[in-house]
Parts: C-alpha cells; structure tokens; sequence
C-alpha cells in the first residue's frame, strides 16, 4: 500500500480525520499495520501500554480477568475504525483489560510517544478520544452493574 492510500486510510478514523496533512502522513509513515488471526492476543491486561492499535479491519474482543480462575468477563468489541490500547497510555497504568482478536483483525499499531504527539497538538482528536473513553465507561458500567445484579 502507498503512503497515499495509507493517509486516505487514516483520514477515515474520526480521531484523525481533522489533523494536519502532514501529522497523518507522519502517522502512517511511523506506525506499523499489523495482522492477527481468530483468537491470537493483541496484548494482556497488566502488560505495559507501549502503543495503541486503531482497528482497520475485523472484530477485538475486550476482556479482564477474573479472580480464582473463573473465565475472564467479556466488556465487549471494537470494530473497524476503532481504537484500543489508549487507556493504558494516557493513565500511565498497566493495561486495564486484554485485547484479542475476534475475526482476522488488522490493527494500525501507533507508539505511545507519537499517539501523545497526535493528541497534544490536535484539541479536536482529545475530544474524539474522550468521547470513546466516556462511551467505553459508561459500556463498562452497564456491563458491571448487570452482572452485580445477576450475582445476587
């Protein structure tokens, strides 16, 4: 694929659909389009949050673990023209939850250095993050409180 087909690539994600030419052409000249398939790991809850993937094409499951080896609790997809790993990166946490594919996925995997770049110098792509924080949250919390609920 082309420098140019990547940038028109890039422009369809609504997080970098209003930054600079030049910063999208930076994007995908610096980041790395990686493939996964049905089932393989994206990363771990708890591994350091070194970069974030936007999902180009295909299903991520997200996923936490749970305590004494019950199977981990699904919080659900993301699909194409999502994002995730971004947690991880502005919390300066470990990563919240695990990430694996649920189809064949192909992932654009950007560096946390150049992903803070992107945020800092674009206010409107901060605001489409934490919009898709807020969104997620709230996904998370309907999520935790059914299965309080069905626990009692």
């Amino acid at each position: 694929m082309s420098l140019e087909q990547e940038v028109e690539l890039i422009r369809r994600f609504p997080i970098f659909s209003k930054i600079a030419p030049a910063k999208q052409k930076l994007l995908c000249f610096s980041s790395e389009r990686l493939t996964y398939s049905p089932g393989q790991e994206i990363f771990h809850m708890r591994d350091p949050g070194d970069a974030c993937y936007v999902v180009i094409e295909g299903d991520v499951q997200i996923s936490v673990d749970r305590p004494n080896g019950q199977a981990p609790l699904s919080l659900g997809t993301v699909g194409r023209n999502g994002i995730v790993g971004e947690i991880a990166i502005f919390g300066q946490v470990p990563r919240t939850a695990t990430a694996t594919a649920a189809t064949r996925v192909e992932v654009l995997r950007i560096s946390a250095e150049l992903f803070r770049s992107v945020i800092r110098e674009n206010p409107d792509a901060a605001i489409e993050l934490i919009r898709n924080l807020a969104e997620r949250l709230a996904n998370t919390t309907a999520i935790l409180t059914r299965q309080s609920g069905s626990a009692s």
